[in-house]
């Protein structure tokens, strides 16, 4: 009882006996190797850095004119606009994709034939279905059909669709991953099937899908650099163009890239403290 406690109260100590259990602590020899290695390969990756960087400098591309134009107010406000126009992608994606996923993944697990038979086929159909594709689908295939759409929705409708078809499998796998006893105690308590899904096992998936929903939301992110198919100016679009008007496409994608992995690791240090917390 006083290791269960214990292990609730520091799940990191749990972590680390389970890393115990299932492999073995190397000894002073592997310790010595893994060090070797570590250094090795951090000695290597800083003699490839300075190559690239040496490369980059002899062909003039770290020079201060291949900066200078980022220091204008202009050129500021017109990557700021596309970085602004990514995020609203992101975010009405997710606003779109998180819901759809959670109804695709309550579908999956009814007992009704027909419902779970349609949901599965859904989510099987977009998540082999490349995203680039359906990008191209609704670009070209419904105009014919006479249904216009703007660049906007014509790039937030296919991301929201097939990250919703892997919202749903991760949802369902965290469901059918509990421990069937919650729903057996839930049901002895007198709670519908559905009642036990919404107050017991949906919470209980959720908190632990925590972290993979937010990783699901960097991908959201990273989705959203597609918008050159139905020419929609996101951040790297607006670099890509800005960078073949001033011959500066390397200092625009270092800068988009730079953007790109400040909210990418903003969006893992909130996994991370989502999980701590929950």
């Amino acid at each position: 009882m006083t290791t269960l406690v214990a292990e609730r109260k520091h799940p990191r100590v749990s972590e680390s006996r389970t890393e115990e259990t299932l492999f073995d602590a190397p000894g002073p020899r592997g310790r010595r190797r893994i060090r070797i290695a570590t250094t090795l390969a951090t000695l290597a990756l800083i003699a490839l850095a300075a190559f690239v960087i040496r490369q980059f400098a002899a062909h003039g591309q770290l020079s201060a004119d291949q900066w200078r134009v980022y220091t204008l107010a202009p050129i500021c406000r017109y990557l700021l606009t596309g970085a602004v126009n990514t995020l609203l992608v992101t975010a009405v994606a997710a606003a779109l994709a998180f819901p759809l996923g959670g109804v695709f993944a309550l579908m999956r697990l009814t007992r009704n034939a027909l419902p779970r038979v349609f949901s599965r086929l859904c989510t099987e159909l977009l998540r082999a279905t490349p995203l680039l594709l359906l990008l191209y689908l609704f670009l070209f295939g419904l105009p014919r059909l006479g249904i216009g759409l703007p660049p906007f929705w014509q790039l937030v409708i296919p991301i929201a669709l097939t990250n919703a078809a892997v919202i749903a499998e991760l949802v369902r796998a965290g469901v059918a991953a509990l421990d069937p006893g919650q729903g057996e105690a839930a049901a002895s308590l007198g709670l519908t099937r559905w009642q036990s899904m919404r107050y017991v096992v949906l919470p209980q998936a959720i908190r632990r899908l925590v972290p993979a929903l937010v990783s699901q939301l960097v991908r959201l992110l990273k989705d959203s650099t597609l918008g050159y198919v139905v020419s929609f100016l996101e951040l790297l679009h607006r670099a890509q163009v800005l960078g073949e008007y001033e011959h500066t496409l390397l200092s625009a994608y270092l800068v988009t890239a730079a953007v790109f992995i400040v909210v990418n690791a903003s969006l893992a240090k909130t996994a991370d403290v989502l999980e701590r917390r929950l």
